[in-house]
């Protein structure tokens, strides 16, 4: 990196983090068509590339730790060694490609990188997988007596770092005595021997030698020196600790075998990345060439950062205000020179300049659409490491990854799917001899599917699972005090389902590191709302669970219907309007306390925009008869139960606006209809409001600002007032 600024270096250095993403993307989805197929050489050779690009960029950029581990792995991807009895090539691939995960986080931190001797550990045990025969290879112990530590305590520099050393003598040796000669020359090179087992200068014959270092080298240079071929398996090296006596299970690094059984440090050194050649990405092997062109074609390809996009976005959500600024300048230039020949030319402008605005718009919106497959293909990974610790057999089927969606959105639908997709291994998947016995196959089946339904997208998450058990969903809400008994025993199906969402609720009988806790649903439900999407459950016991999330295309720019009630303008995405209708005062009716109206013989909920928002609308909303044994306070009415007598609207009429939300429809009651209107979508900071009911806000082009409302979470609120307990839960 020294031959480029320190800007340019960076600006490497993010590429490279964002192509080694795709490129632990495709070694995850290679090492799981490994495991299926463990002999296919062609697999095995597309790993090998894949691993190959990756070696070579991280040395090109600096990172020798992931350059070694990688460069190690590529020298265990052989079809030789995949066809050995117990080798488990695929599992080592997964593995290395959570190692690689790790390396890269760290990098990007600035912390310091694991070592990655766990994984040269799973190597090793590859590599010897044939020769073992059961036999359990040595391992050092490091328990270092009380005589030897106080040695290791009064000999000590404190300029020098002390290593625990521990090398296995390769089983092949023909002179072991000889090797442990060679092994102690070795390390006096490096720096002081404190304490040793055997002792120095023993013949006895050994399997492993135990000794603490101290050096002025690094960990990775002591490994890379103790590689003898032909006289040392194994290399464990780790910083010394006066406490440390359990077996070791990393900092291994395997010795690559030579029949001339010659040191390979030097060789070894050459692949540093101070060796400008080792960083180059083409070797003398047949098949690397092929590593180049295998990759997407990049001549068509502009890799451009995100927040460049939003730029644009944000410009051209100015520009659609101004338009509408103009609109409104055009309208009052009609009402005072209607016959004015400049308004006609004014008009052709206008409409010429809403032409060229819209495929602008259009086509910056096309540009921040990616397809979902980006999100899928971590499920696939997540599901089978998720079924092999439960013992499941469980297949995951794909479908819709070409569905489009705006990049925000996915970014953030990545948390609530993972928890849909590990609660349905976890909690819907039974295990296979459950299943066998309900007369299903072993085999478990989750689907994830994507389409696109008007303005919306639809994410459907479904297994063929246990299904949710209803009764122990509403018993765990009653224990953990959500709601009383008395108010479970008036619930409705959908929701006591939905009380899934709510914090602490769990059905899972033993707490797991997957589940069992209760706080997954509500994650959900919370980033869904804050999306302004809405997800609803279809459940059947013993059938299956279908979670479907419901989204905008886009949070930036939207078609709105915009409305007044008590005196402030509101809008609410036109994609979720479902009719129009008006309202007399003997239309709506009070059913348990709520407000309903009678559509096409369908009870529709309503909602009082202003009741919920916490205003004072001038007016009460409700009057009554005098029949009734009710009184009025304000905007409330006192309901009391001997009543029975049927509200009015002081104003005699309203609209209501039918939306759907979730699959289910409600009613806005609003006092005024303003119209359609193209908005841009402005986020409101936490300071300015305090609801998450209101999802942004908007300028008109006369200036007026407007608020956009999430339905989603105005659905929640309602569904919290209702039941007085969880209400003041909701508020506490």
């Amino acid at each position: 990196m020294s031959f480029f600024s320190e800007e340019r270096a960076n600006e490497l250095r993010a590429i490279f983090f964002e192509s080694a993403r795709e490129l632990l993307q495709a070694l995850n989805e290679e090492g799981l068509r490994l495991e299926k197929a463990p002999a296919d050489a062609e697999i095995i050779r597309d790993i090998r590339r894949t691993v190959h690009t990756l070696k070579g960029d991280s040395a090109a950029c600096g990172y020798r730790e992931l350059s070694e581990v990688a460069h190690a792995l590529e020298d265990v991807l052989t079809p030789e060694i995949a066809s050995r009895p117990g080798a488990e090539l695929g599992e080592l691939v997964l593995s290395a490609a959570d190692v690689f995960e790790a390396f890269l986080s760290a990098y990007m931190s600035g912390v310091q990188p694991p070592s990655g001797d766990g994984l040269r550990v799973m190597m090793q045990r590859v590599i010897h997988a044939e020769n073992s025969n059961g036999r359990t290879l040595p391992a050092p112990v490091f328990g270092w007596n009380e005589y030897e530590r106080l040695v290791i305590a009064k000999t000590a520099e404190p300029a020098r770092n002390l290593m625990n050393v521990g090398l296995v003598i390769d089983a092949k040796c023909a002179m072991p005595a000889a090797a442990s000669q060679v092994i102690w020359r070795i390390l006096r090179e490096m720096g002081t021997v404190l304490v040793a087992r055997p002792e120095i200068g023993s013949t006895e014959p050994t399997e492993i030698v135990e000794a603490v270092l101290a050096t002025e080298q690094s960990a990775e240079y002591v490994r890379r020196k103790c590689q003898a071929p032909g006289i040392v398996s194994m290399a464990y090296v780790e910083p010394y600790s006066p406490t440390a006596g359990q077996a070791v299970e990393s900092a291994v690094t395997p010795a690559i075998e030579q029949g001339n059984g010659e040191f390979l440090s030097g060789v070894l050194e050459s692949f540093m990345p101070t060796a400008e050649p080792a960083a180059s990405p083409v070797e003398a092997k047949p098949e690397q060439p092929k590593a180049e062109r295998s990759l997407p074609a990049t001549e068509n390809l502009l890799r451009i950062d995100a927040g460049r996009i939003d730029t644009v976005l944000d410009l051209v959500g100015e520009l659609i205000i101004a338009k509408s600024t103009l609109q409104q300048v055009l309208v009052d230039f009609t009402k005072r020179f209607g016959k004015d020949p400049v308004r006609a030319r004014f008009a052709d402008a206008m409409a010429k300049q809403s032409q060229v605005m819209y495929k602008l718009q259009r086509s910056v919106m096309k540009i921040r659409m990616v397809p979902v497959e980006q999100l899928f293909r971590r499920f696939p990974r997540v599901v089978r490491d998720l079924a092999k610790s439960g013992n499941k057999d469980v297949q995951l089927i794909l479908q819709g990854e070409n569905t489009d969606l705006d990049k925000s959105i996915l970014d953030a639908l990545a948390e609530p799917l993972t928890h849909l997709v590990r609660n349905a291994v976890d909690h819907g998947i039974e295990d296979p001899e459950t299943r066998q016995r309900a007369g299903k196959p072993a085999q478990g089946t989750i689907r994830l599917d994507a389409y696109h339904q008007g303005n919306q997208i639809v994410i459907e998450i479904s297994d063929d699972g246990a299904g949710i058990d209803q009764q122990a969903v509403v018993a765990k809400a009653v224990q953990r005090g959500i709601i009383t008994p008395e108010q479970a025993a008036q619930l409705s199906e959908h929701e006591a389902q939905n009380l899934i969402f709510e914090p602490s609720v769990s059905t899972a009988e033993q707490v797991t590191e997957t589940s069992g806790r209760g706080v997954g649903m509500d994650i959900v439900s919370a980033v869904i709302n804050r999306l302004k999407g809405s997800v609803s459950i279809h459940t059947e016991r013993g059938v299956g669970t279908t979670f479907r999330l419901r989204l905008p295309l886009t949070l930036a720019i939207i078609k709105a219907l915009l409305f007044h009630t008590a005196k402030r303008l509101y809008a609410v995405p036109l994609g979720t309007v479902l009719e129009i209708s008006r309202a007399f005062a003997s239309d709506i009716h009070l059913v348990e306390g709520r407000e309903v109206l009678r559509i096409r013989e369908e009870a529709i909920p309503l909602i009082r925009v202003d009741e919920l928002l916490g205003q004072q609308a001038r007016e009460p909303h409700l009057v009554v008869d005098t029949a009734s044994a009710r009184s009025v306070h304000g905007d409330f009415v006192d309901e009391r139960p001997e009543s029975h007598g049927r509200p009015t609207l002081a104003r005699g009429k309203c609209f209501i606006v039918v939306v759907s939300v979730a699959e289910r429809k409600f009613g806005l009651v609003v006092e005024k209809l303003v119209g359609e209107e193209e908005l841009v979508i402005k986020a409101l900071e936490d300071r300015l409001v305090a609801t998450d009911m209101v999802g942004g806000a908007s300028v008109l082009g006369d200036g007026r600002v407007v608020l956009i409302l999430n339905l989603a979470a105005m659905v929640d609120r309602l569904r919290r007032k209702q039941i007085p307990g969880r209400a003041q839960a909701a508020n506490a």
